[in-house]
C-alpha cells in the first residue's frame, strides 16, 4: 500500500499532477490529497529518527497512559505534509504565507521542549508571540469589534489572546491517542465547509492541507500509537485552527458582528470551554497563581481525564469528545444562515450543552 501511495504522490507532484482537479474546480481536494500522502509517507521516517536521536515520550504513571517510550515527532511529519501541499499548490497571498511561515515557528516552540525537556515557558511563549505578530502585520487579525476609539488595540489584543489561548487549549487535549488530531479535523471540517461555500479559496487551501496532513498522521496514532504529536505538533494544530478562525470571514451578506463572533467560537467551543474551566478550577484550588504557572502546569483535570474517571474507555472518550466538537461545529455552520434571534437560540443551546458538561466534569472530579 505504501508503494502505491508513493507512486500516486509522485504523480500528483508532477507539473500536470493537479490538472484534473483544477478543471473540475476541486483544487482543495488536490491539496488535501498531497498533504495526506506527504504526511503518511514521511511519518515512518520520523518514527525511526525519533528512536535514533531519543526524542521520545517516557511513560509516567502519574499522568500518562502509554506503557513504552514513544516517538514525539508526529507533528514534524504533519508540518512537512502541510508545507509540501501549500508550496505545490502555487497559490499565495501575504496572509496565506504568513500563516504557513508562522506555523513553522509555532511548531518549533513546542519541538524544543520535546527535544530538550524543561525548556522555559518564557521561550515557548516568545516564539508563539512572534508568530502571532507575523500574521497580524500581514492582515490576519480579529475584526469583529464595533468601530470606536481604541478599536485597533482591542483587535490586536484579542488576536494575541485568542491564538495563544487556542494553541495551549489544543495542547491540553493531547493526552489520548488521536484525541487532539480528531478534534482538530472535526473543527477544520466545519471551517472548510464554510470556506468552500463562501468561495474563500485561500482559506480552503490552508484548511485542506491542514486536514489532509492530520489524516495522513492518524493511522500511526489511533487507536494504537506508534508515534505522538509532541508539543510541537499540538501547538501547530492549535495555531492553524485559530489562525483560520481569524482569517476567515464568517459574516453574512449583511454584516452581523454577532454571527461573525459566534460562528468561530461555536466551532472551537470545546477547546475554549476546557481551557476556561480548568483555568478557573486551578486558580480556585491554588494550583496556579500566575501566568507563568498557568503555562507550565500539567495535570489530569481536563475533560478527557474526567470522562476516564467515570469509566469511559480511552477510545470511547476520544470518539465522544471528537463527536462533540463536530456537533458544535455543525451549530457554527448553521448559525451563519440564521437570523439574530435564531443565532442567540443556537448559542443558548451550546451554552446549555456546556452546563451539562460541567456536571460531568464535577462528577468526574468526585469519582477521582
Amino acid at each position: 500500500m505504501r508503494f502505491i501511495f508513493f507512486i500516486l504522490f509522485i504523480l500528483l507532484l508532477s507539473p500536470k499532477g493537479g490538472t484534473l482537479f483544477y478543471i473540475y474546480g476541486i483544487r482543495w481536494v488536490y491539496v488535501m490529497l498531497v498533504s495526506f500522502l506527504g504526511t503518511y509517507l514521511f511519518t515512518p521516517f520520523f518514527i525511526k529518527i525519533s528512536h535514533k536521536v531519543g526524542i521520545l515520550d517516557i511513560p509516567d504513571e502519574e499522568r500518562k497512559f502509554h506503557k513504552k517510550p514513544t516517538p514525539l515527532l508526529g507533528g514534524f511529519a504533519i508540518l512537512i505534509g502541510f508545507i509540501i501541499a501549500c508550496i505545490r499548490n502555487l497559490r499565495f497571498t501575504p496572509s496565506f504565507l504568513s500563516i504557513v511561515i508562522a506555523g513553522i515557528f509555532v511548531y518549533f516552540s513546542g519541538f524544543i521542549d520535546d527535544w530538550k525537556k524543561g525548556v522555559s515557558a518564557t521561550l515557548r511563549l516568545f516564539l508563539q508571540f512572534f508568530a502571532v505578530t507575523l500574521i497580524i502585520v500581514n492582515g490576519v487579525r480579529i475584526t469583529a469589534f464595533p468601530h470606536f476609539f481604541g478599536e485597533n488595540f482591542l483587535e490586536i489584543f484579542f488576536t494575541y489572546l485568542g491564538v495563544i489561548g487556542i494553541i495551549n487549549a489544543v495542547n491540553y487535549f493531547d493526552g489520548l491517542n488521536g484525541l487532539a488530531s480528531l478534534m482538530s479535523i472535526s473543527s477544520g471540517i466545519s471551517f472548510l465547509i464554510i470556506a468552500i461555500s463562501t468561495n474563500q479559496i485561500y482559506l480552503s487551501f490552508i484548511l485542506s492541507a491542514f486536514i489532509g496532513s492530520i489524516l495522513g498522521f492518524l493511522p500511526y496514532n489511533f487507536p494504537k500509537a506508534k508515534i505522538f504529536l509532541g508539543d510541537g505538533g499540538s501547538y501547530f494544530l492549535g495555531f492553524i485552527l485559530s489562525s483560520c478562525a481569524i482569517m476567515g470571514s464568517w459574516k453574512q451578506e449583511v454584516y452581523n458582528p454577532l454571527i461573525a463572533i459566534i460562528t468561530p467560537v461555536s466551532i472551537l467551543s470545546v477547546f475554549i470551554y476546557d481551557m476556561i474551566y480548568t483555568t478557573i478550577s486551578r486558580i480556585k484550588n491554588g494550583s496556579v497563581r500566575n501566568f507563568r504557572e498557568w503555562l507550565e502546569f500539567t495535570g489530569r483535570d481536563h475533560f478527557h481525564h474526567r470522562l476516564l474517571n467515570l469509566g469511559m474507555g480511552e477510545i470511547k472518550t476520544t470518539l465522544f469528545i471528537s463527536g462533540l466538537v463536530l456537533l458544535t461545529g455543525i451549530g457554527g455552520v448553521l448559525i451563519r444562515k440564521a437570523t439574530s434571534v435564531d443565532a442567540w437560540l443556537l448559542f443558548l443551546q451550546i451554552v446549555i450543552l456546556f452546563l451539562l458538561i460541567t456536571e460531568i466534569m464535577l462528577a468526574g472530579r468526585e469519582v477521582h
